[in-house]
């Protein structure tokens, strides 16, 4: 712990520096690629999609002895035909078994067979039929509202920092965020439910906060960069990203911990379908979003930047007295 602080300390002072902006073009080259596989992964596999988007029954049995749903699914495949079931513990007396959309026939020859394999009373088998139009409903909401938000986001963003180049940066970190986690929920075959939904929505607000607490200090560092004549404005930027980097990686640390207790309490534990599907989305969307600060938004910010006039200004500037520094040293000897 010792030494991570001493290296914090010398990431903060600039004795020590990750090439964030340095080896910018290696680190959006890959996030290229990332987003590229994650639109590609969801064309050719799809995404496993929960009762709630693609519709179908759905059946809750209580007071069971065990949670295990593998009773439940057996039972149900066995009863009708092609029902597709799945399973899931939703506490330690319950079990949710999903199917496609059944006839009221097979609904009830479902229940009874659901009584018999899990040995509870008739009333404590519930069934609920669910249409796809509710999940449409759920995804076009979602849509408005992460639409909303990016809006919002870019028009703050742009004035609080006084660029819209910060605050594209930002934004487009947010789209990597965004297109990764559902390019590794479609490959890891992850179910989206809208639990998962909300988690991910989450993770954008985390996100953009990390962004914004980095490009915060990118700022500060920039405010007199045509001043600077000891770093270039490149080097600013690299500095201002390792300054709040041990910051970055503490807040993610942070978040992550509580959230992976969730994901093993409820995996487990208690086996509790909702409870998993919110904490596996946080849990993916904090990570990448914490890259995505680091390796994506600050290193983006400068290339919009590097070509204007002032910009190329400062650096040709300060390159030259380093140049002319370096010649008139041997003379001085």
């Amino acid at each position: 712990m010792k030494r991570f602080f001493e290296f914090g300390n010398r990431l903060h002072s600039g004795e020590t520096s990750i090439p964030f902006v340095g080896k910018g073009k290696l680190w959006l080259s890959i996030a290229t690629v990332l987003v590229i596989l994650s639109l590609l992964i969801p064309v050719v596999g799809g995404f496993n999609l929960g009762i709630a988007f693609r519709g179908g029954s759905e059946f809750e049995i209580s007071n069971v002895k065990s949670n295990d749903p593998q009773p439940g699914i057996d039972a149900t495949n066995k009863t009708v035909n092609n029902a597709e079931a799945t399973g899931v513990p939703r506490s330690d007396t319950s079990v949710r078994v999903e199917t496609r959309q059944l006839s009221d026939e097979e609904m009830q020859k479902v229940r009874e067979a659901l009584v018999k394999a899990y040995s509870v009373e008739n009333k404590d088998v519930t069934s609920n039929f669910v249409g796809p139009l509710w999940g449409q409903d759920i995804t076009n909401k979602m849509t408005r509202a992460l639409v909303i938000f990016v809006v919002i986001s870019m028009i703050v963003m742009a004035l609080y920092f006084r660029t819209w180049k910060m605050s594209l940066a930002a934004i487009a970190g947010l789209f990597f965020v965004m297109i990764t986690t559902m390019g590794i929920y479609s490959a890891s075959g992850f179910e989206v439910t809208p639990e998962a939904v909300i988690g991910f929505l989450t993770v954008l607000s985390f996100s953009l906060y990390d962004t914004v607490v980095v490009f915060d200090k990118i700022r500060e560092n920039t405010a007199d960069f045509k001043k600077n004549r000891k770093q270039t404005f490149g080097e600013l930027v690299n500095l201002g990203v390792n300054q709040t980097t041990v910051r970055s990686i503490n807040t993610t640390v942070i978040s992550i911990l509580p959230i992976a207790s969730i994901l093993f309490i409820g995996v487990f534990m208690l086996g509790a379908g909702t409870l998993v599907d919110i904490a596996l989305s946080l849990f993916v969307g904090t990570i990448t979003a914490a890259a995505s600060t680091l390796f994506v938004a600050s290193p983006l910010y400068y290339f919009l930047r590097k070509n204007e006039p002032a910009v190329r200004e400062q650096e040709e500037a300060v390159l030259e007295a380093r140049g002319s520094k370096k010649t008139a040293e041997p003379a001085a000897v």
